[in-house]
């Protein structure tokens, strides 16, 4: 099969098209023909060297798919071949085929095509696991997603209003922030223009919102603890604004904060499991009525890696960049 191989740790140019072995799955895995796969950040992390797959990943990039059973291992009985499904992944995804855990195995919801579905699962998995599973957030509750026109932001926006949080977003553009507003934010704040710290204060009548999710890291650390309500929840799940910081923990204290932060791929398979299940349980159903969809902004076939890899580099898009072999 062909699969794209990153030559040497750098930059979107080390990307190329080349020939591989097939994967072999395990007694609990499928073999999926992958109808597409999406970028996600940590990709690019990879590519340069930064994040090293997991032991006993695929070595080669993409951490979600859609695509068609091709093969079942002896104690996978949910799936048979021929089931079109999408998919969370160790890695692999950016290949003709790619073996998954049966577990980790979700279907194509009604409504949604075969290949946008491709953009679903990462960030699915992702936002339902931190925002709702830890963070708890409720119905009536104040939610702040910074990089609103992300993909893991636009699916935000989408579930935290489908569960009836009132959602602020933070962008770079207006055309990022109109885009965000059209998927439901309610209040949509240039990060570059304004102090978003005053703003969710301006927008809660002082008292801050009540969890944030975010994927900027140290340099917002301490305007995000700044902009939390009493009992807030700060969930981290990217480092674009670096990884080391000081805070002031006098902070945390009044307001009785909280902090987390997590990353999908190093979890454990089993939990890994409980959170794909989950996301089907309590996700999947609002995709299906229309409520939460992918955005797609653009696909690329295999060969032009690098150049998905460039646009998703540049901020530029809006959403999901998908792959297609």
């Amino acid at each position: 099969m062909k699969a794209v191989v990153i030559t040497t740790a750098g930059g979107p140019e080390v990307l190329q098209l080349q020939q591989v072995n097939e994967p072999e799955i395990k007694d609990d895995e499928i073999l999926i023909k992958v109808e597409a796969t999406a970028l996600n950040r940590a990709d690019t992390f990879q590519r340069n060297g930064s994040y090293p797959p997991p032991k006993g990943a695929s070595p080669y990039l993409g951490l979600e798919c859609s695509g068609t059973i091709q093969a079942i291992g002896k104690d996978v009985s949910r799936w048979k071949v021929g089931d079109q499904v999408c998919a969370l992944l160790n890695g692999g995804g950016y290949a003709e085929k790619v073996a998954v855990h049966g577990g980790h195995v979700l279907p194509i919801p009604p409504g949604v095509s075969l290949k946008d579905a491709a953009g679903l699962p990462e960030v699915a998995c992702t936002v339902w696991s931190t925002v709702f599973m830890m963070s708890r957030l409720s119905a009536g509750e104040t939610f702040l997603v910074h990089g609103g026109s992300s993909g893991i932001g636009t699916f935000a926006i989408q579930i935290a209003k489908n569960k009836g949080a009132t959602v602020l977003v933070t962008a770079g553009s207006e055309e990022k922030l109109a885009f965000c507003k059209k998927l439901g934010a309610d209040v949509c704040i240039n990060y570059k223009r304004e102090d978003f710290v005053a703003r969710a204060k301006e927008e809660t009548g002082g008292k801050g919102v009540d969890v944030i999710l975010d994927c900027i890291g140290a340099s917002y650390l301490q305007q995000n603890l700044d902009s939390l309500n009493f009992d807030g929840r700060l969930f981290i799940i990217g480092f674009q604004g670096g990884a080391v910081t000081e805070i002031k923990l006098n902070t945390l204290l009044p307001k009785r904060l909280t902090v987390q932060g997590a990353a999908l791929r190093p979890r454990s398979t089993e939990n890994k499991a409980m959170v794909v299940t989950e996301v089907e349980k309590n996700v999947w159903p609002a995709v299906a009525a229309g409520k939460v969809k992918p955005i797609i902004y653009k696909s690329f076939p295999l060969s032009e890696a690098g150049e998905a890899h460039r646009l998703m580099e540049s901020s530029a898009h809006i959403g999901k960049i998908l792959l297609v072999p």
